[in-house]
């Protein structure tokens, strides 16, 4: 029979062999810590809710218990967006949540997490963890009192529920689309009015038609709402969320008073739970899609001269935002570089293998 390992000894050795020769010393003498972290997502939305659960969880059975992080849902007392607020504050210690939580106080934040027609989850992971981004964003989070860790990915979303079908871009002229962040000001060019509405209230805005259409994130958690009922059209992709980047928030203060010890623990965590995220996502989107059109979702790819409309729309918003901050410039600019060189090299391979699969999948 195969070995076994226990999972607190797995994360030892994750984190390198000066970690794991450390682990007697943060039995015997590091400090106790009792943190909050404020979670961003409801628990119905149960992988991302998960993720910051798995978190806490390696993080007390690395450290023996002694740092223990309680995970309070949205609410409890911090609101689901208002958690970048809370950390920098320190209302509480840490958080989970996109960086687009910080957009109003700087749109930079959300080149950290997605924009249309931004990196795809491989791309993005590849230009945080081996590409620069980390050291960008480090020093604008530090400005905000932040700093952040990977940990997740949605990949790829869905476009969204259409009460009718979208055949060409004057079709999105007056459609009330719910819809955050900076592809609300893509739509907004292409003459949508983008709506502001909460998840929870989507299904209802859609059945009394005070809402055309609603994004939301993809088949495993769009199915929890049963949108097909009230919308049937499933638009894709979400090319204003070609990869949604998910952090591990914490407050710069309360980062620096940590052990290291404590600190490469949190990041072999949150690694962990990047890699988790996006697993479970991949592994459960394929069966929520198929029980989404048997229950009557109607799959239509947006047309091509949308899509190109949209590009079109996408650039001159990062050319207005880069005309007025300077930040969102050079850091708009390091990741558009990365992203053509990440497809040059995913035009050659990836690609070719996927396109090649997709078809033969196709013939049977």
């Amino acid at each position: 029979m195969p070995q076994t390992f226990p999972r607190r000894a797995l994360l030892a050795a994750g984190v390198g062999g000066a970690a794991a020769v450390a682990a007697p010393a943060i039995a015997q003498g590091a400090p106790e810590l009792r943190w909050r972290l404020a979670c961003a997502y409801p628990k119905s939305l149960d992988i991302l809710f998960g993720g910051a659960e798995t978190l806490a969880r390696l993080v007390a059975e690395a450290t023996d218990a002694r740092f223990q992080i309680a995970v309070q849902a949205p609410g409890e007392p911090v609101p689901g967006d208002g958690v970048l607020d809370a950390v920098a504050a320190r209302t509480v210690e840490m958080g989970y949540a996109p960086a687009t939580q910080g957009v109003p106080k700087d749109p930079t934040f959300a080149l950290a997490a997605a924009v249309p027609f931004g990196l795809n989850a491989r791309g993005q992971s590849a230009w945080w963890l081996d590409g620069g981004a980390s050291e960008l964003f480090a020093e604008i989070f530090s400005r905000n009192g932040l700093v952040a860790l990977p940990a997740g990915n949605t990949g790829a979303q869905m476009g969204g529920w259409f009460r009718k079908e979208v055949k060409a871009v004057a079709d999105l002229q007056g459609l009330k689309v719910r819809i955050a962040g900076l592809g609300a000001q893509v739509l907004a060019k292409l003459g949508a009015v983008p709506q502001a509405t909460p998840g929870p209230q989507i299904y209802a805005a859609l059945e009394a038609k005070t809402l055309d259409a609603a994004e939301w994130i993809g088949p495993v958690d769009d199915e929890k709402l049963g949108l097909q009922k009230v919308a049937p059209i499933y638009h894709y992709p979400g090319f204003w969320e070609g990869g949604a980047l998910h952090h591990a928030w914490f407050n710069a203060e309360a980062w620096a008073s940590l052990p290291k010890a404590y600190q490469v623990i949190l990041r072999a965590a949150a690694a962990q739970v990047h890699a988790e995220v996006q697993a479970r996502y991949d592994a459960r989107n394929p069966k929520a899609l198929r029980r989404l059109v048997a229950a009557g979702a109607q799959l239509r790819p947006f047309p091509q001269d949308v899509m190109e409309a949209a590009l079109k729309a996408a650039t001159d918003v990062y050319a207005e935002i880069s005309a007025k901050n300077p930040d969102f410039k050079r850091v708009y600019e390091a990741m558009r570089t990365f992203r053509n060189e990440e497809y040059l090299w995913f035009q050659v391979a990836e690609y070719t293998y996927d396109n090649f699969m997709i078809r033969a999948r196709a013939r049977g």
